[in-house]
C-alpha cells in the first residue's frame, strides 16, 4: 500500500460531522499519516523545512478540506505558501511532488447546482480552488481525482459513510 500523507485542514471541524467521520478512515489504516493544521499549527507558525523534509517520504498526498468563503482554508493556503518551494522547480532539483499522486477532498454546505455558470456562485468548486490545483500542476503532482461533497452539513450518517466508501474506492483503484 502507498505511503500516504493526508493533509487536513478544517477551522471548525468540532461542527463537521462529514469530516470527523472521513477522517476516522484514514486513524484506522496504518500506511495513512493524518496531518491536521490547525491541531498542528493554531498560531499559525507553520515549520517549513520540517514540512519540505516530511514530503519526501511519502508515495501520495490527499488535502482534505471545506471550502471557506470560497477559498481554501486560510491555514492551508499559508502551508501551501511556505512549504512549497520553487527552488524544486530547478533543473537537478529534487521535487517531492514531481509525479506523486494527490487527491482532493472538498466539502461545501452549498448545492452541487450553486457550484455552476448558472448557479448562485457562478463558479464551479474547480474554479473556486484553482490555486491548489494549479500550484500542484506547477509542481508536477499527478491530480488523480477531486471528490466533492455538497451539502455536507445536511447528510445522514448513512449519506456520509457512502462518500466514505466512494472515496475508500478511488483510492483502491
Amino acid at each position: 500500500m502507498k505511503k500516504t500523507l493526508v493533509v487536513f485542514a478544517h477551522p471548525y471541524l468540532e461542527h463537521s460531522n462529514s469530516n470527523v467521520e472521513l477522517i476516522n478512515f484514514y486513524v484506522r489504516h496504518q500506511h495513512f499519516t493524518l496531518r491536521d493544521l490547525y491541531e498542528e499549527y493554531p498560531n499559525f507558525h507553520i515549520a517549513a523545512f520540517r514540512e519540505r523534509k516530511r514530503l519526501k517520504i511519502y508515495d501520495r498526498f490527499i488535502f482534505q478540506f471545506p471550502i471557506i468563503w470560497f477559498g481554501v482554508p486560510p491555514l492551508l493556503k499559508l502551508w501551501i505558501d511556505e512549504v512549497f518551494d520553487r527552488d524544486w522547480l530547478k533543473e537537478g532539483a529534487e521535487n517531492p511532488l514531481e509525479g506523486k499522486e494527490v487527491y482532493i477532498l472538498v466539502t461545501t454546505g452549498g448545492k452541487e447546482r450553486s457550484f455552476s455558470k448558472n448557479g448562485t456562485y457562478k463558479y464551479s468548486v474547480d474554479e473556486v480552488i484553482s490555486g491548489l490545483i494549479i500550484c500542484l500542476n506547477v509542481f508536477k503532482a499527478e491530480i488523480k481525482n477531486i471528490k466533492i461533497v455538497y451539502e455536507a452539513n445536511k447528510l445522514s450518517k448513512k449519506e456520509i459513510i457512502l462518500h466514505k466508501r466512494e472515496f475508500e474506492e478511488l483510492l483502491n483503484q
